[in-house]
């Protein structure tokens, strides 16, 4: 059991059914900590191991502090969770509604661990790129963690000074993670792998190639989900990561058309000529067929909103869709492997992975 100054080592993973959330508590209990997950449905492991889950909706102020009051010996958080606009993922990024929702999340997690006697020792938070204003205009190249903060209306920063006041007033220390688009094992939310997997078995069925529905090229960065998790693991207990931040990403980089015929041959899918088109129009124009498909294979992603989630939205974004030009995204993450992490993943593998182990769970249909 991984120890932290005598006490035993217990993190709250919050927004444990999300794409990281998931990552992050699979990382957390290989590295043999106590994992409390808190969202308001319990995931399922893609190692199908247990752990201890707390249902609740962290909008609810009241739901969250009596779930959370109760926990005793908690030493860590990484917080995970995010609210996002269902119907416009893009612009819900700016609304100020939806920023106090956030911001106010956050505070439903910390408050209660803080009240009376506290345990906790660190908190973990996510901002990625958009930090940067990636979504609204050109930014450095790379994007340094020590570039002046990007004047646009955002939660992240709130959340950042949140945590840096609370920890300076309670007495834990915080790390900011910055992780480029991230893809991984979990249906549903913001992963676009789902969703590429959907648009591809739909176009086998109707007898379409496999085309690349986006717009201009450029090239991109990405981080794996589970790599995003050991980074959380690591900055919980590691001197170097205390208040501070860091970008994230695998190490290499890649440009979409170029990674597609290794996504076509995982998927069993023949490629063609471009064909730019709304990926998440297309799903919803084709949800009859999926569900053929679904019924044809025995598949258990029936409900196709809840396996897609709205990373359809999300890839619409990413492929730049209907853009004049892609997103220019470069971060360094000189300061992570300078800090002492210094993973790498393979994005292709990583992208590939992913789609297989939908297959194996049955969520996609197989490739032939």
């Amino acid at each position: 059991m991984e120890l932290v100054m005598g006490v035993r080592n217990k993190v709250v993973v919050a927004g444990a059914s999300g794409l990281i959330g998931v990552a992050a508590i699979e990382s957390f209990l290989n590295a043999g900590w106590d994992v409390v997950g808190i969202s308001r449905r319990k995931p399922v492991l893609p190692s199908g191991r247990d752990f201890e889950f707390v249902s609740v909706d962290l909008r609810d102020e009241k739901a969250s502090r009596e779930a959370l009051s109760g926990l005793g010996g908690v030493t860590h958080v990484a917080y995970a969770a995010i609210y996002e606009n269902a119907k416009d993922l893009v612009g819900g990024w700016s609304n100020a509604e939806q920023i106090e929702v956030n911001n106010a999340m956050l505070r439903n997690v910390v408050e209660p661990l803080v009240a009376g006697k506290s345990s906790l020792k660190h908190v973990s938070i996510l901002q990625g790129t958009k930090a940067y204003g990636v979504h609204l205009h050109p930014i450095a190249v790379p994007a340094r963690e020590s570039d002046p903060r990007d004047d646009h209306a955002n939660f992240f920063f709130d959340q950042q000074d949140y945590v840096r006041d609370a920890g300076a007033k309670h007495g834990f220390t915080y790390t900011v993670l910055r992780p480029q688009l991230v893809t991984g094992k979990t249906p549903g939310a913001l992963n676009v792998l789902p969703a590429i997997g959907v648009y591809a078995a739909i176009r086998r069925e109707k007898g379409e190639p496999f085309s690349f529905p986006g717009g201009p090229a450029f090239v991109w960065e990405m981080a794996d989900a589970d790599l995003v998790g050991k980074v959380m693991a690591w900055a919980g207990q590691a001197p170097q990561a205390a208040n501070e931040i860091f970008n994230i990403t695998n190490g290499d980089v890649f440009a979409w058309r170029h990674v597609w015929p290794a996504l076509a041959k995982t998927l069993g899918v023949a490629t063609g000529p471009d064909e730019p088109m709304s990926v998440a129009q297309y799903i919803r124009d084709n949800a009859d067929v999926w569900a053929k498909i679904v019924a044809k294979h025995g598949l258990a992603s029936g409900d196709l909103a809840a396996f897609v989630g709205q990373g359809d939205q999300h890839a619409d974004f990413a492929f730049a869709y209907g853009a004049s030009a892609g997103p220019v995204a470069f971060v360094s993450t000189i300061k992570l492997r300078k800090a002492g992490f210094g993973e790498v993943v393979d994005t292709r593998d990583a992208f590939s992975d992913a789609l297989q182990f939908f297959i194996d769970q049955k969520l996609l249909p197989p490739a032939v």
